[in-house]
């Protein structure tokens, strides 16, 4: 099994931590949140990680450099380009082509089992696993009665887009963990470098299997925040 980590992002949310820092280097209890997801993935048996790295990435490829884990953990530079979730996965996709892998934000801490989470993908029919959980946010997941993804909502604006016909569809939030085949390349804009993983998903649902993956009684936290930053460290002290 291997990842990719998504760990490129500005973390503007965290300034005035990451006017100094990228946010992937944000330390909860001690630990840089990238550590915090690499062990998490080295936990759950993972072989092999790819990180994308654009905003003070020379500071992640030093720390990266200076720590050792029991799996190939390799970069991907997006310094000349920050190629959103789309564009970073497509980059990285020679890493990732030979099997189903996993896809996790730096910025997520969680209890969640990976393990399980990725032997539930391959063990079904599905072109992408995505983990959901019925919370507040801005914008939602749309999957029908049989757990698949039929469109996406904008809660602030209204706006809302279908992927394919649904007698009465759920909204669920997206947790940023993903099991995804490469298959999944096939599905990506060409020519494009710029672009989200979430418009990919939403033109592959009209043809293909994308499945909710619920884990609501797992502890989870996106650490985007100052004030979830110290829900998180609270957590894990």
């Amino acid at each position: 099994m291997k990842a990719m980590v998504f760990a490129a992002g500005l973390g503007t949310r965290l300034q005035p931590l990451t006017l100094t820092r990228p946010k992937a280097l944000v330390e909860v209890g001690g630990k840089p949140l990238l550590e915090i997801a690499l062990r998490n993935l080295e936990r759950a048996g993972c072989t092999g990680a790819i990180v994308n790295v654009h905003y003070l990435a020379d500071q992640i490829i030093n720390w990266l450099s200076r720590h050792s884990f029991d799996m190939e953990v390799l970069i991907s530079d997006e310094r000349d380009l920050l190629l959103d979730t789309g564009g970073g996965l497509l980059k990285a996709a020679w890493f990732l082509r030979d099997a189903p892998f996993l896809v996790y934000n730096s910025d997520i801490i969680t209890d969640m089992n990976l393990a399980e989470f990725y032997r539930r993908h391959i063990s079904s029919d599905a072109l992408a696993t995505l983990a959901v959980r019925r919370r507040s946010s801005s914008r939602y997941l749309l999957f029908d009665e049989n757990g698949l993804l039929c469109g996406w909502r904008n809660a602030k604006t209204g706006e809302e887009r279908t992927a394919r016909p649904a007698a009465a569809s759920e909204p669920m939030a997206f947790s940023g963990i993903h099991a995804v085949n490469p298959a999944i390349f096939d599905f990506m804009p060409a020519g494009q470098q710029v672009f989200s993983m979430i418009d990919v998903y939403l033109q592959a649902a009209a043809t293909q299997l994308i499945r909710a993956y619920p884990h609501d009684a797992d502890w989870w936290l996106d650490v985007g925040t100052p004030e979830a930053l110290k829900k998180a460290a609270e957590r894990l002290r």
